[in-house]
């Protein structure tokens, strides 16, 4: 014989699985559970609700004498002898504290309904404006992020083509801020006005790629660097080869100029940066401990003086004394192809494909990531005064940062010449002028672009659109 069961409804289950748990925990039946002192301590009412909206005492009065008609199976820890105490210590303000798990229930209402209770604590300090939410009881810390500040957005002015019939790999610009000058795939060097863009000088005598390039600020030197493994320097005032350095034994990537002592410093595919004597053409040091291609390589006058970035991912602090390695960086994950030193900052960006580091000098603690994944094979970075860093990536992405709070104000995409394809966007080297107002990138179409900021752009025509990031990642 079967007994048919009756159906119930979800209410009347929840409310039964209510009583049965009440009267499972409490201390005895037909009994409240005896009020705890310190949940009615009203310093620690005070915090933890402080911001919920006040209840006025015509209120507390009718939800008082509620609370004596209330059944003892649906009361919560605080009794009546507890909020008899409570009503004592109001002075002014009060709150209603609701059951989290219980429907809430309105305190005019006088009628009895099983499973839902109202209790009064006291608020101290509670703002009326604030309305029951569980982020008016969560206490709200402010970012200690740096906001950055507001840049305008740049813009190109000037697009420079039919100069190179290669790929623009290269760029220096001279300390005169007259003239900047471009290496390229068609194996020659050309110098440019700055102020006007026409074409001034053509050096030719390399026989592969110009991939790096430098001039010097006490001569009248340009020195280049090229994948047919040579190193040359140039007197501007004859405009030929006047030094050539011996000793890479495959392609030179990337080149630099120590500013205080007559050397140069070439890194290449041999997995070496070679430090030469620029007057005696000697070989000092080859700074060899990388596993990969040194494709990145800055100098600066004090301690590290030399610092190399590797396709191994790794990052190594040279010193120049003993040719010897004082620190390496393993942050990074893929191949750190570029990497530029802040003007004024003792600090330094490196730019790879999966983050943007910046890292503190002298002993390169690292700070933090940009805020930004340009999702992008990063070949040129450059930092001016101003706090502006751009990068520039293989897929013709130009993005601009702030360098306090590494925020994108701005992501640019470059335009290809037509007929030229949509893969050759790409941008390989970037770099400012002496004032840091106008900017230069080479890129994969051919041409060189200029870029300036605009002069019309306010803060109410481009708001900063910041949020602070809720974490910081360390990797």
């Amino acid at each position: 014989m079967t007994t048919e069961i009756e159906p119930q409804s979800l209410q009347n289950l929840s409310l039964k699985s209510v009583k049965r748990a009440l009267d499972l925990f409490s201390p005895a039946h037909d009994q409240l559970a005896p009020p705890d002192p310190e949940r009615l301590n009203p310093l620690l009412i005070q915090v933890a609700f402080g911001g919920v909206e006040p209840v006025s005492k015509q209120h507390i009065r009718k939800a008082d004498h509620n609370n004596e008609q209330i059944a003892p199976s649906n009361a919560l820890p605080a009794g009546q002898e507890g909020a008899k105490e409570v009503q004592k210590g109001v002075t002014e303000k009060a709150l209603a504290v609701v059951g989290p798990t219980l429907p809430p229930r309105s305190l005019n209402d006088n009628t009895v309904h099983a499973g839902k209770s109202t209790t009064v604590l006291p608020a101290f300090g509670s703002s009326s404006e604030r309305n029951l939410s569980t982020s008016a009881l969560m206490e709200r810390i402010p970012s200690r992020w740096p906001r950055p500040e507001w840049h305008a957005p740049w813009k190109y002015y000037r697009v420079i083509q039919g100069g190179h019939l290669g790929w623009v790999r290269s760029v220096a610009f001279d300390s005169s801020n007259d003239w900047f000058c471009t290496g390229s795939a068609d194996r020659t060097i050309k110098v440019w006005d700055v102020a006007s863009g026409v074409l001034k000088h053509t050096l030719t005598g390399h026989i592969g790629q110009v991939r790096g390039l430098a001039v010097s600020n006490q001569h009248s030197y340009i020195f280049s660097a090229g994948d047919d493994k040579q190193v040359k320097c140039w007197d501007l005032e004859q405009n030929k080869v006047i030094r050539s350095y011996h000793g890479h034994l495959s392609g030179v990537y990337c080149l630099a100029l120590q500013p205080t002592l007559d050397v140069v410093l070439t890194g290449g595919r041999d997995s070496v940066c070679r430090v030469w004597d620029i007057r005696t053409k000697v070989q000092t040091f080859a700074l060899s401990g990388h596993d990969k291609d040194v494709c990145s390589v800055f100098t600066r006058p004090t301690d590290p003086q030399v610092v190399t970035g590797s396709h191994d991912s790794t990052i190594k602090f040279w010193d120049l004394r003993y040719g010897r390695t004082m620190a390496t960086l393993t942050n990074h994950k893929k191949a750190v192809r570029a990497m530029a030193l802040h003007p004024k900052e003792n600090a330094f960006v490196s730019a790879s494909a999966d983050n943007i580091k910046k890292f503190s000098l002298p002993k390169g603690e690292f700070r933090h990531n940009m805020l930004s994944q340009q999702r992008a094979t990063i070949n040129a970075v450059a930092v001016n005064e101003d706090g502006v860093m751009v990068t520039g990536g293989d897929n013709g992405s130009l993005w601009f940062w702030d360098w306090k709070s590494g925020h994108s104000f701005q992501q640019a995409e470059t335009i290809v010449q037509p007929g030229s394809l949509e893969s050759e966007a790409g941008i390989y080297a970037a770099c400012y002028d002496q004032t840091g107002s106008r900017l230069v990138t080479c890129e994969a179409d051919k041409t060189i672009k200029m870029w300036k900021e605009d002069e019309n752009a306010t803060p109410e025509t481009h708001p900063l659109n910041f949020r602070p990031p809720k974490e910081i990642r360390r990797f």
